[in-house]
């Protein structure tokens, strides 16, 4: 009988109705399995990223599991009679091929160089395994009429994200692992005195008083219209993405109120120190342009990520905040502002809306494991006083899924004085500081700069 002739990849025959089977490679499973009964270092290298479920044969997957269970058994070596005892023992040895397999697997490679070439195998068509039941469900879904196709589609993103974020394939760790993880991060701080946990924002006391904007946190920042909101986030992107001396921070900046373009004068005036209003009305000295020429190569060389889209869907801001964490690496993202939102439950009362998005921020903050800062109106009674929580505008919930919540707050009349001498003066401002959950509250004085539509920290310099 003539030998059948294979298709080329990715193509079918006419007359191909023959099942696939699922992407695997028992070499490559093999091989790993040696080299780890070889050289009982290369455990460590390879259990990083490599999981039991990663493995196509069950016999494969339960001989993987006796070798991790080893080493993490107060770190037994693994090897051959280590590794079939452990397996006997679990009432495993016959389900894993039985010693006679466990023992043909060292003859499978020489050695266990290459150990980890062959465990990117294994884990590569695990991901294509994972790909291919993620497509079964989308597809499913898709022809299921009772479901919104954007809910589909946003469910589907998040498949797809929780695929590339190489998450384990277990909902839980255990306290060993998570001890293991604090104990290295607090061995680096030790070394590392001078640094923040989290993204500096380019004022010190802000930055003492929370060690920077913590990675999974919420942040909001309220006040009444006019006191600077936009012009804080603004200028905390900037020390973030433009600014930074020691490391240019990845800053995603959603804009749901003002344009791009207009956000963008802002930010060039700012840089520029050249006043806002000589932008706005094109009246600019020669001198000036020297000054704008160089914020505009510093601003275009920052890896800052405007996204302009008013009205902005709940789902569209969670797909897009997906697509840059794991395309553009962004570590902080500010959503200006959260009263703009707009639910997906349109029949809601505002403030089960307003919740709705609140807890789905907290949530995103802390899948991408970045911190979120959200701007936020506060009610019109707190005109004229230092605001407080109860004072957030729409929902309670707010108060409750923030992990920091800011006010700030500025007398109308120093604005007054300001105007009247010129525009050139600097207005005092307070940074409430008025819940932290993992930190101090108090209250911190900065600086408005009006011409330049920024904050600077305060100075007493200027007083």
């Amino acid at each position: 009988m003539a030998p059948q002739m294979q298709n080329e990849p990715g193509k079918s025959g006419p007359l191909d109705r023959s099942p696939k089977v699922p992407p695997h490679n028992d070499e490559a499973e093999q091989a790993t399995l040696g080299a780890l009964l070889l050289d009982d270092d290369a455990i460590a290298k390879v259990s990083e990223y490599l999981k039991p479920a990663d493995f196509y044969s069950n016999a494969n997957r339960r001989v993987y599991s006796a070798i991790l269970k080893l080493k993490d058994d107060q770190g037994r070596k693994a090897d051959i009679i280590t590794v079939t005892e452990e397996l006997r023992k679990a009432q495993e040895l016959d389900l894993s091929g039985g010693p006679a397999y466990v023992a043909s697997l060292t003859n499978v490679v020489p050695s266990s160089a290459n150990v980890d070439y062959y465990a990117k195998i294994v884990q590569d068509c695990s991901l294509r395994r994972s790909l291919i039941r993620v497509a079964g469900e989308i597809n499913a879904k898709s022809f299921d009429e009772s479901m919104e196709s954007r809910l589909i589609l946003e469910e589907s993103q998040q498949k797809i994200f929780d695929l590339t974020t190489d998450r384990s394939t277990l909902g839980f760790r255990e306290a060993k692992e998570i001890i293991l993880d604090t104990i290295n991060a607090l061995e680096k701080l030790f070394h590392n005195k001078n640094a923040y946990t989290g993204v500096p924002t380019g004022f010190e006391e802000l930055d003492t008083m929370t060690s920077g904007f913590q990675p999974a946190e919420l942040i909001i920042i309220g006040a009444r219209p006019s006191v600077g909101k936009t012009a804080l986030a603004l200028t905390m992107a900037a020390n973030m993405s433009i600014s930074n001396k020691v490391r240019k921070i990845p800053t995603a900046f959603f804009t749901l109120e003002m344009s791009d373009m207009a956000l963008m004068q802002r930010l060039i005036s700012g840089e520029a120190n050249i006043d806002s209003r000589k932008i706005k009305s094109g009246i600019l000295l020669p001198s000036d342009f020297h000054s704008l020429m160089t914020a505009a190569g510093a601003i275009s060389e920052a890896p800052l990520y405007i996204v302009d889209m008013p009205n902005m869907k709940l789902l569209d801001l969670r797909a897009q905040a997906r697509r840059l964490r794991a395309q553009q690496k962004v570590e902080i993202i500010f959503i200006d502002y959260l009263g703009l939102i707009s639910s997906d439950n349109y029949n809601q009362p505002r403030f089960e809306q307003v919740a709705e998005i609140s807890r789905s921020l907290k949530s995103l903050a802390r899948e991408l494991n970045i911190p979120i800062i959200a701007l936020s109106q506060v009610r019109r009674d707190a005109e004229g006083k230092r605001p407080n929580l109860a004072d957030i505008r729409d929902s309670g919930s707010i108060e409750q899924d923030a992990d920091v919540v800011m006010f700030l707050h500025r007398e109308r009349e120093s604005d007054k004085k300001v105007s009247d001498k010129g525009n050139s003066e600097k207005a005092n401002t307070e940074l409430i500081i008025a819940k932290q959950r993992n930190g101090p509250v108090g209250t911190i004085e900065i600086q408005f700069l009006p011409q330049f539509t920024k904050f600077a920290p305060f100075t007493r310099a200027h007083q």
